[in-house]
């Protein structure tokens, strides 16, 4: 089951890290629980005012966040999204190139690029990892404090 092995994180260190969030439009409640749970994140590590960027769908995820990577502004991105299976390969496409689009930013920048980007077969399971109430997983809180703590990580290697 995912969840499960979640890393405790220590973020006490993260309050003078610049932060983006870019966050697709699509499935507009989805999109925001994991908007809330990415802030929730950031609040905990003692970051506020942290930009929210909005693209139309997951597809724009990565020029946006290379955009962001790139500008030498942040110390970390945090994407956020949400696929839904259909019934054509589009799902296979838009997920993939996303995936690997979000990756290409992180190793060619160097900045940690969270991965919020839900590949769901349904909208429930899209909605039990968004971070509400009855949610069994928060997805934007986890890609907050991941790419978060490998900021600080980054930071202390020589």
């Amino acid at each position: 089951m995912s969840g499960t092995g979640t890393p405790e994180l220590d973020l006490s260190q993260c309050s003078d890290l610049r932060v983006c969030v870019i966050a697709a439009s699509w499935h507009s409640e989805v999109m925001t629980g994991l908007i809330r749970g990415a802030d929730r994140g950031l609040e905990e590590a003692g970051i506020v005012g942290a930009p929210l960027v909005r693209v139309p769908g997951a597809f724009e995820l990565p020029v946006a966040a290379m955009k962001a990577a790139r500008s030498g502004s942040f110390d970390a991105v945090i994407t956020l999204g949400v696929v839904i299976r259909g019934g054509t390969p589009h799902f296979d496409y838009v997920c993939h190139a996303t995936s690997a689009g979000l990756m290409d930013v992180a190793t060619q920048t160097g900045v940690p690029v969270g991965f919020g980007l839900l590949t769901c077969d349904t909208e429930a399971q899209a909605l039990d990892r968004a971070g509400f109430e009855d949610s069994a997983e928060n997805k934007g809180y986890e890609a907050a404090t991941a790419a978060l703590a490998t900021a600080i990580a980054l930071r202390d290697l020589p």
